[in-house]
């Protein structure tokens, strides 16, 4: 029996006091730079790291929260999906993969739909969630993205979707790739109202989203720094056996080759958004009105005329460089009467042919002193 750990040090630990146990999550470094962040530090910068400006993946409540007047938002309920239509299993079952996702997120899929105001301006917004299996759409991604797009035509609001996603849910098969045809539908169900349908993308944005609803904004905003492409950057390489540019999929280079319109850092991102909104939904003139009448005055449209700057020949003689319209019924005679005007090549005068062509002929080709 040793005294001194099983005795002695009880007792001082009792009178002192057991220290207290310090959490791990106090310090987050950043992927870019590895700078070290202190986590409230991490939060006020909306996950933005102070050093470098690298955008970290903001949770989609804090989202929500963040683009919304106040935070204050009402969520839409979802219905649900049919669980695991396909029976799938790989190393785990689908049924069991959601109910992790779901225990751990809270939410019952990869998707939250809300209506709030935007500066003023109802807005309906369908966010991913990437930490809810990677924000990969299925069935109920679908479904939401549905509802989301028949509610803003009820409300004629704007919609915002913002992508977090890494592509179609393999767990689901054909029934996930149906997806992409219903939410582009969706999506033109938005556009046949007049509304605006607004993109933003995060990171990552990549697969069958991509290849969807993804690439169908009428205005694609994206975040710096953004991964955003349909397959990986190493299957491509490895497909077409060439090195990509630097920056390749990244939202900058998007922007520079025309497939996003704006890079917004996220502490502007809302004011931009509001900016785009009110911009789309200004009310356009109507096709009956009429259109302005010019005042009448000096200044009044329509042609004016101009006056000649250069000196006026008011007298008749054609400029001999005009062709006449009697030149024509003259013939060739007027012809040779200019041509005598004018006079030969050493300033002599020009003999006038007095007999037929064939004697003119002759004399033009006789000699010179024959």
């Amino acid at each position: 029996m040793n005294w001194l750990s099983d005795y002695v040090r009880p007792k001082i630990r009792s009178l002192v006091g057991t220290t207290r146990e310090v959490p791990d999550n106090l310090w987050h470094k950043c992927s870019e730079c590895g700078h070290m962040i202190f986590h409230k530090e991490l939060e006020k910068a909306r996950r933005v790291c102070t050093q470098c400006g690298h955008h970290m993946r903001l949770p989609v409540k804090r989202r929500l929260a963040m683009l919304f007047d106040d935070g204050i938002h009402d969520r839409v309920t979802l219905p649900k999906a049919p669980p695991d239509p396909l029976k799938f299993r790989d190393l785990k079952r689908y049924t069991d993969r959601l109910k992790d996702a779901q225990a751990r997120t809270g939410e019952g899929d990869a998707i939250i739909v809300a209506k709030g105001p935007i500066e003023g301006r109802t807005t309906v917004v369908a966010a991913f969630d990437f930490e809810f299996m990677g924000g990969s759409m299925g069935m109920a991604v679908g479904e939401g993205v549905v509802i989301a797009a028949e509610l803003a035509v009820a409300e004629k609001a704007p919609l915002v979707i913002i992508p977090a996603s890494g592509g179609a849910r393999m767990q689901e098969g054909i029934l996930s790739l149906m997806q992409m045809a219903r939410v582009t539908v969706a999506v033109d169900l938005v556009k046949d109202a007049g509304l605006p349908y607004i993109v933003v993308l995060t990171d990552p944005t990549t697969g069958g989203v991509t290849a969807s609803l993804a690439m169908l904004g009428d205005i694609a905003i994206a975040e710096p720094g953004s991964i955003i492409g349909f397959a990986g950057a190493r299957v491509i390489e490895q497909t077409i056996h060439e090195k990509l540019p630097k920056g390749f999929q990244r939202a900058e280079y998007l922007l520079e080759h025309g497939m996003v319109d704006m890079v917004v850092p996220r502490d502007q991102l809302k004011e931009s958004l509001a900016r785009v909104i009110r911009l789309l939904m200004q009310p356009h003139l109507p096709e009956e009105a009429p259109l302005p009448v010019p005042t009448e005055g000096p200044g009044a449209g329509g042609h004016r005329e101009t006056e000649p700057t250069g000196p006026v020949d008011d007298s008749d003689t054609p400029h001999p460089d005009v062709e006449s319209p009697d030149e024509d019924a003259e013939g060739g005679a007027k012809a040779q009467g200019v041509r005598a005007h004018r006079g030969g090549k050493a300033g002599r005068p020009a003999e006038t042919p007095t007999g037929d062509g064939e004697a003119a002929s002759t004399a033009a080709d006789r000699p010179p002193g024959a």
